[in-house]
């Protein structure tokens, strides 16, 4: 790994919560929080993929980088591909970074730990996950649990994503958090894949990687954000921030970080 790029896509089609990349977190937007994030992790540039001119302007606002994609993606991987086409033409960053825009208390520590796995060259994809704490989720279908071989200290090789209780038997349940760190190759092939049979069952893309054989290992974090898709998420998230407010201090990033 040389030089990572950062990338969150973000647009506005939430149903649940419309408006969401631009929903107020104490006085900024939430894509606005995210990108502060990503930055703060200090791994390499980071832009916001949109197909928003208000997402757009947001960002660009308070001096981040943004960039405008086309409005037809199907899904974050592909906008994220078009942005690094865009943004890095000659294919300097050999590894992209996929950070959720709903994901406001993610980290930067854990965006950092993201690209651990991509150290081993036979890995082509990273990931985390964090351990089920909470009975509700480990059978929680919204809560996609990551099944895995130790491959390292706090690192799993991903044989199996699911929305079921999985595996079976005594021992650690993963939740798995939605951020990917993509060898570039391994993006250029990924969104050239149709979709896969048990991706389409399970509503989880990340399966379409492993259906055609590419490696997926994940770090184990300990702090498990959580998204935002609702008006409760938003509220959860607000209080999380404002009671991390005073022990964090995510200062202002440079103009065109």
């Amino acid at each position: 790994m040389s030089d990572p790029l950062i990338l969150i896509p973000a647009r506005m089609k939430a149903t649940r919560l419309p408006g969401k990349p631009l929903a107020d977190i104490h006085g900024e937007p939430m894509i606005v929080r995210v990108w502060r994030r990503a930055v703060a992790a200090g791994i390499g540039p980071v832009a916001v993929a949109t197909d928003s001119a208000d997402i757009l302007a947001a960002v660009e606002a308070v001096g981040g980088r943004a960039v405008m994609t086309s409005v037809d993606h199907p899904s974050g991987s592909d906008r994220i591909k078009e942005a690094a086409d865009i943004l890095g033409p000659q294919r300097r960053h050999d590894v992209i970074v996929n950070v959720q825009g709903d994901f406001p208390t993610l980290e930067p520590v854990a965006i950092a730990a993201a690209i651990t796995p991509l150290a081993d060259r036979n890995v082509d994809i990273a990931t985390l996950v964090g351990l089920i704490a909470d009975e509700e989720e480990k059978v929680a279908p919204s809560v996609v649990k990551l099944v895995g071989s130790p491959v390292a200290p706090g690192r799993l090789r991903a044989l199996y994503f699911t929305r079921a209780t999985a595996p079976y038997g005594d021992g650690p349940l993963y939740h798995h958090v939605g951020i990917y760190a993509y060898r570039r190759a391994a993006l250029d092939r990924f969104v050239s894949l149709p979709q896969s049979t048990l991706e389409k069952r399970e509503s989880l893309e990340q399966l379409r990687a492993l259906e055609d054989g590419m490696r997926i290992d994940a770090m184990i974090i300990d702090h498990v954000p959580r998204g935002v898709d609702t008006p409760p998420d938003l509220d959860r998230a607000r209080a999380v921030l404002q009671e991390s407010a005073p022990r964090e201090a995510v200062k202002p990033a440079r103009a065109g970080a």
